[in-house]
């Protein structure tokens, strides 16, 4: 295999504007079909963005011949059918997150992809951002000294501005999304810390519908004790006054603090004897662009596993554990 020929299921805002076009412009990759079930929709994408072929059945892209690897990027409810039926056809995965509605259809997904021959990438993309790496780099560097805690807190009004704009606000229907926009968001928070701070020793949270303006719930805390012995505190409110709106991490050490915002500007600052330095970085035009280059050159064998099922099934345990969906045991890591 020399190229990655690309189909993508669901072509709708977030291909748009975060990832679709990057897959033409990554070296070795190709961007063969779309599908959508809405087939003008289909069409519409695919003249607008040069693709030779476009689908409304999604079986029809999976068996596409001239396919070998397949972006999904529906909405989280289809993303466990979609997932199994294109590693069952053979075929490379790039998953967007979360993966699935609950942690369960995320262990479902990680058996089917042990027994493929398709390799299955996670689309936790804020890992191969420059400003991502930055943090990384800075915290295995010992800028910070040993990492103590970090605490994350994003608060929302009740229209916030982090989600693209969809037809219809699916993410607000728990059989769509699986639980709010605390699912759609939090998971590349809880990705980063995964990432950053390694294996996790116990985690527990509280959630609630305190605005009572949907049916899922609002507020979220979640606590997480890593097995490094760092301590991790997240707050999420969806519905809070314009005011108070916020976005930022804090991860404190022995000899400093690093503090950043996981979606709005990128600029990290360190803190060092009550010094402070300030790391500018500029979002890549397509946010995805860099993890999509990755991933091309992991289905190459050029590269490890940008993002392993098996990290992001972590991740999805978290989410259950912080909405008392199930509970998270350690032995289960």
């Amino acid at each position: 295999m020399e190229e990655i020929r690309w189909g993508i299921i669901g072509c709708g805002d977030v291909v748009e504007r975060k990832s679709g076009p990057a897959f033409q412009q990554v070296a070795d990759s190709k961007l063969v079909a779309v599908m959508r079930r809405d087939a003008a929709l289909a069409a519409d994408f695919a003249a607008r963005h040069q693709v030779p072929k476009w689908y409304s059945q999604a079986e029809e892209l999976l068996h596409d011949p001239d396919i070998n690897a397949v972006y999904v990027a529906t909405p989280p409810a289809s993303h466990e059918a979609y997932t199994l039926a294109a590693l069952a056809a053979g075929k490379h995965v790039y998953l967007e997150k979360p993966m699935t509605l609950a942690a369960d259809g995320a262990r479902r997904i990680l058996a089917q992809a042990a027994e493929s021959t398709g390799k299955l990438v996670i689309a936790h993309y804020r890992r191969a951002q420059p400003a991502f790496l930055k943090i990384k780099e800075l915290l295995e560097n010992g800028s910070i000294g040993q990492p103590l805690f970090a605490e994350s807190r994003l608060l929302q009004p009740l229209q916030p501005l982090l989600v693209a704009t969809t037809e219809t606000n699916w993410r607000l229907d728990p059989a769509i999304s699986g639980g709010g926009l605390f699912h759609d968001l939090a998971p590349h928070q809880l990705d980063l810390m995964v990432y950053y701070f390694g294996e996790i020793a116990r985690a527990s949270g509280f959630s609630a519908n305190q605005r009572q303006t949907a049916e899922v719930d609002d507020f979220v805390s979640g606590l997480i004790q890593f097995k490094s012995g760092v301590q991790f505190q997240g707050l999420w409110h969806f519905g809070v006054p314009p005011e108070e709106t916020t976005d930022t991490i804090t991860i404190t050490g022995t000899k400093g603090k690093l503090t950043f915002s996981c979606f709005g500007e990128t600029d990290i600052t360190l803190w060092q004897n009550g010094q402070k330095t300030t790391y500018p970085f500029q979002r890549p035009t397509y946010v995805q662009q860099p993890m999509i280059e990755k991933v091309v050159g992991y289905f190459l064998n050029r590269n490890p596993n940008p993002c392993p099922a098996a990290e992001a099934v972590v991740v999805m345990r978290l989410l259950d554990a912080f909405t008392g969906k199930e509970t998270y045991e350690p032995a289960g890591n």
